[in-house]
């Protein structure tokens, strides 16, 4: 039988305390071995170049990881268009083609109407766009019923239609319906020449920073000048046709569809130098999708009421038109000793990944890997277990394989 193991006293304990609070306190520094192999060498240097040039190249001067950045300015728009068209049968101001009129960061400037006047309620042939609305007895019309698409309730009647020899539903509405009597006029002769206002005031809270669009001048300038990107940068008064044509798309095919373009306002401000190096940039591209038929184009209804022998009509105008959406962003930044830190221990805690990427090279695929592996890491010799006690929390150095310590192995790398 084996002989009993020794139960461990009150003073082992105690011993075995003391020696794991003094293992505490130990400083332990990894092992270097130097490795002469040229291509490895080459590897190793590779790595930590290409590092160097992502961090200094690419994280400070490109994204510049020195500064403290805010995206997203605090902005107010404020548009204004000037300018006067005519069509078939009168002349159009401001305050008929633009829409709303209040000057905000989104409007529209009608360039075709179809006009249909006189509508009153009563009764009258349905489109022959509406759905089941075609009849060729009163026995396809329910009476009551009602298309959400259609403009009206159906009385049960099959009528003529108000051209041609086909026959439509009869529906309560306001009548005649937009297909039946509709005339179609165009603004957009003269809309290339229309000026558009916009007026823009961005601020970032977190530099206390603010800037305008607008130069400070007294002079009358706003007056007699248009937007250029180089000698009139801070005029900021736009020709629709200009900004359509920037767009690049055809302003009569737009005028006649409607669509949809954006004016982006883009501040990108670097703090650290002159805050007149904090200029604007202006893009401008069509937001609706013209590709797809279905829902390219832009349009719009509207009505007009007025009294006639006592009973109240109305003309109702679907508009088609440019609609402009105004979008500002943008993004400030200015040296911060926070993130420059952080860059800067990031960059030389990444350099080690060339002595990760090169060990694990050496220990994989070398052919002296077995060699390396034993000069690199230390090997823990079991011992006794009566001794176990206060020699637990003894220092590995005291513990090493003494057969490791050939110095013959690493002149064989």
């Amino acid at each position: 039988m084996a002989a009993a193991q020794p139960k461990p006293t009150a003073g082992t304990a105690r011993r075995l305390a003391r020696g794991c609070w003094s293992a505490f306190w130990d400083y332990e520094t990894p092992k270097v071995i130097v490795v002469k192999n040229r291509r490895l060498g080459v590897v190793y240097r590779a790595v930590q170049l290409l590092i160097l040039l992502y961090f200094v190249w690419y994280v400070f001067i490109v994204q510049k990881g020195y500064q403290d950045s805010e995206t997203g300015p605090e902005s107010s728009v404020i548009t204004k268009v000037k300018g006067i068209t005519s069509s078939e049968h009168k002349v159009w101001d401001v305050e008929e083609y633009v829409k709303p009129p209040e000057g905000g960061s989104v409007f529209s400037i009608i360039t075709r109407i179809e006009v249909t006047r006189l509508q009153t309620l009563g009764t009258c042939p349905e489109s022959m766009r509406v759905n089941n609305a075609t009849c060729d007895s009163d026995e396809d019309c329910v009476a009551g019923q009602l298309d959400m698409l259609g403009n009206g309730v159906r009385t049960g009647r099959c009528v003529p239609y108000y051209h041609g020899a086909s026959q439509t539903c009869e529906v309560s509405a306001w009548c005649p319906v937009e297909d039946g009597a509709s005339v179609s006029q165009f603004l957009g002769k003269m809309a290339p020449n229309f000026t558009i206002l916009i007026k823009n005031s961005i601020h970032y809270p977190k530099f206390q920073f603010s800037k305008g669009n607008i130069e400070n001048r007294k002079d009358g300038y706003l007056k007699r000048c248009t937007f250029h990107e180089v000698s009139d940068l801070y005029c900021p008064i736009f020709k629709l046709g200009f900004i359509v044509e920037q767009a690049g798309e055809n302003f009569t095919e737009l005028a006649h569809t409607g669509g949809v373009i954006g004016v982006i306002i883009n501040w990108d401000c670097d703090l650290d130098l002159s805050p007149l190096k904090c200029n604007p940039k202006y893009s401008f591209r069509r937001l609706d999708p013209k590709h797809i038929p279905a829902s390219s184009g832009y349009n719009f209804r509207f009505a007009k009421y007025y009294k006639v022998n006592g009973s109240t009509a109305r003309t109702l105008i679907k508009a088609y038109g440019i609609r402009i959406d105004v979008i500002v962003h943008g993004q400030a930044g200015k040296f911060s000793l926070i993130p420059t830190i952080i860059n800067l221990a990031t960059a030389l805690t990444s350099i080690g990944v060339g002595s990760f990427l090169c060990d694990w090279i050496l220990l994989t695929f070398m052919n002296k890997n077995k060699i390396y592996s034993h000069k690199k890491f230390d090997k823990m010799v079991d011992a006794p277990e009566q001794s176990a006690g206060p020699e637990l929390c003894a220092s590995k150095h005291s513990q090493q394989d003494p057969a490791l310590m050939d110095p013959r192995g690493l002149a064989q790398l």
